[in-house]
């Protein structure tokens, strides 16, 4: 394993190396790397979707090769080494498990998520009495994530001071309400933007529901999309059969086969 590890640092050294090196490579930055990042670990989590193991392979190394990219690119411009990410993340795991590198004792996996948020919380107090980290409750979500990873995310945050619903029940009324809001909004003829915000606060609501029934926003959400598009595309393939197309067919035509695509006939 480490001889592999050792080869791609080196083919990545080299691939930078201003003498011989790839000349898309070495015009990359940390910025123009980054969105790559992001696709790559979309991907992961995709082929982890269907269950695809040997994509899942090959989506983990190209994943590792954002990391090394990184990495690289850290060294060159003397900041860190590869080493040092990999040390770091190292120290870090011992340090959030006690209970498996220490004397510590967790009865369940709840009560270990418990501790390792507050192993977190712990961190940002330490980093921001130090002057070298965030000083708010809410402060350190990235605003890179996608919105509803950083809507729950930030939720979380403020339900550890107690700013939270009671149960999900309430949240689902106040899901009704926002919709309720939103339907008036939209019948008065309402500007875009007051329909924006008021759509925001009704969907800021439902990753507030998925939280409480401990349900990933953006799972649940990539899934529904996934079952949308299989059922469109059985749609397609039958009116295929018959050589047409969904734009030349009639809503209620459509409406039936949607139906028959959901039943799996």
């Amino acid at each position: 394993m480490t001889a592999n590890l050792d080869r791609l640092l080196e083919i990545m050294a080299r691939l930078r190396d201003p003498a011989g090196g790839c000349p898309w490579d070495l015009e990359q930055d940390f910025s123009t790397i980054a969105p790559h990042t992001i696709e790559e670990a979309y991907e992961v989590a995709d082929a982890i979707d269907q269950g695809d193991m040997a994509a899942l392979r090959d989506e983990l190394g190209d994943l590792l090769l954002q990391v090394v990219y990184h990495a690289q690119m850290a060294r060159e411009a003397g900041h860190f080494r590869f080493d040092e990410v990999a040390a770091a993340i190292a120290d870090k795991l011992v340090r959030r498990h006690p209970h498996v590198f220490g004397d510590v004792r967790v009865d369940d996996a709840a009560a270990q998520t418990r501790a390792w948020e507050d192993h977190k919380e712990a961190e940002r107090r330490d980093k921001a009495a130090a002057g070298t980290g965030d000083h708010g409750i809410l402060d350190g979500v990235p605003l890179a994530l996608p919105a509803l990873v950083r809507a729950a995310k930030l939720q979380k945050r403020a339900a550890r001071v107690g700013f939270d619903w009671g149960e999900a029940a309430s949240v689902l009324a106040k899901i009704v309400e926002e919709s309720e809001e939103l339907g008036h909004e939209m019948a008065d003829g309402t500007e875009r933007a007051r329909l924006e915000d008021e759509l925001g606060d009704l969907l800021f609501t439902c990753v507030n529901l998925a939280r409480k029934l401990d349900v990933d926003p953006e799972t649940a959400l990539r899934r529904a999309t996934a079952k949308f598009e299989t059922r469109f595309r059985r749609m397609e393939a039958w009116l295929a059969e018959d050589g047409r197309t969904p734009d030349a067919v009639a809503l209620d035509e459509l409406e039936a086969l949607w139906e028959r695509a959901k039943r799996g006939a």
